[in-house]
């Protein structure tokens, strides 16, 4: 398994929603599980230019309803997921530059739908021919997207530059300002982070939102650093880490925390973040594995799983999903669930994290972010 590099708020918040009402409205009956297949009619999607609404290629054998069961009996309920989606224009040795869909928060989103979730985003990117390529791309992924989503003046692009190892760095022309979120069905566990938790105006958005389902959802943070965006670490250091005191699961690679906190020992980092709050804090090694600390007083290391590795470009973003879907699947998602997440035991972190790395490395193995749908990764 390999993480690879990185490519790269207000603490007020409005009232947590309850279980039974929408988010911001009033009381309803809600659904257990949402729809996955795409809205038949969107406000915000053009419909009179081909450009804009020409669907590309499927990237995968994505998830579909009935293909597969999932793991156990903990399959229902939905990820809110908010961050950022954009379009990967990488650049490798000798070729031309290929754009693909991507960002962070929106790879996890589609790692988890390929794993079987359902799933929702809210992001941000605009009506154009590259946010008409986002668009398609999830809609194909059976990720949920938030309406209001489309609604940016212009679809943002990270440039990823490939040497010839693999290993990528990044160049970012960003907008960030999406809207607070009104998803279909409450979530039992909202992730975010990278750029999404610290580009204002929508840093402030996440903040919030995070802050607000907070009493419904196990909430999981990724910081996965982008330096080029981020300016100093002794300005990034504070947003961190308020966001680290309100999560219950954080995913860090051992080189965000390079940067966060340079010259300090990756693991005595991650155990400080877990005195502020988590249940559980990953720190990812890239091709030496996994490092895990619990509220419980547990701390495990898993070797990364063999892969021939292809590129970097996703790969732990697919960890994050893996993670997310393995306690999921454990029945250790929902704020009802807070206590027992805190007070998991070995053997199921354990496998949790097994299955984490082996989604990394199926990744890797594979050019993009290219994470693998719930009948690969149970053919392993």
């Amino acid at each position: 398994m390999s993480q690879g590099p990185r490519s790269a708020g207000p603490d007020d918040a409005a009232p947590a929603p309850s279980a039974g009402t929408t988010p911001g409205g009033g009381a309803q009956d809600v659904p257990s599980r949402s729809p996955k297949a795409p809205a038949a009619h969107d406000p915000f999607r053009p419909t009179d230019d081909p450009e804009l609404t020409a669907r590309p290629p499927a990237t995968s054998l994505a998830y579909r309803p009935g293909d597969h069961t999932l793991p156990g009996e903990h399959d229902d309920g939905a990820a809110l997921v908010v961050g950022e989606a954009l379009i990967d224009i990488v650049e490798r040795p000798g070729e031309e530059p290929s754009g693909h869909p991507g960002g962070s928060p929106a790879n996890v989103a589609v790692g988890l739908a390929r794993l079987g979730r359902d799933v929702e985003l809210v992001s941000w990117f605009a009506a154009d021919p590259h946010g008409s390529v986002l668009r398609s791309h999830l809609e194909l992924e059976n990720v949920r997207l938030s309406a209001a989503s489309a609604r940016a003046g212009r679809t943002s692009t990270a440039r990823a530059r490939l040497d010839a190892a693999g290993s990528a760095t990044y160049e970012f022309d960003l907008e960030w300002a999406p809207p607070v979120p009104e998803p279909l069905v409450a979530p039992v566990v909202l992730h975010t982070g990278s750029i999404a938790a610290v580009l204002e105006p929508g840093a402030a958005t996440v903040a919030q939102t995070v802050a607000r389902y907070r009493a419904v959802a196990t909430i999981s943070y990724d910081p996965n650093v982008r330096p080029a965006l981020m300016g100093d670490a002794d300005d990034a250091r504070p947003v961190v880490e308020r966001l680290v005191a309100q999560a219950d699961v954080v995913k860090v690679s051992d080189e965000d925390l390079a940067w966060l906190a340079p010259g300090a020992d990756s693991h005595e980092v991650a155990r400080r973040w877990l005195a502020t709050g988590p249940a559980l804090v990953v720190v990812t090694h890239g091709p030496d594995g996994a490092w895990a600390v619990t509220a419980g007083g547990l701390e495990r290391q898993v070797p990364a799983a063999p892969a021939e590795v292809v590129d970097s470009v996703g790969a732990g973003d697919s960890f994050t999903a893996g993670l997310l879907d393995g306690l999921w699947a454990a029945g250790l998602m929902g704020a009802d669930r807070r206590e027992a997440l805190r007070s998991i035991d070995a053997a199921t972190l354990e496998r949790v994290l097994d299955e984490a790395a082996r989604v990394a490395a199926i990744t890797v193995s594979r050019e993009g972010a290219n994470p693998p749908t719930r009948a690969e990764l149970t053919a392993e």
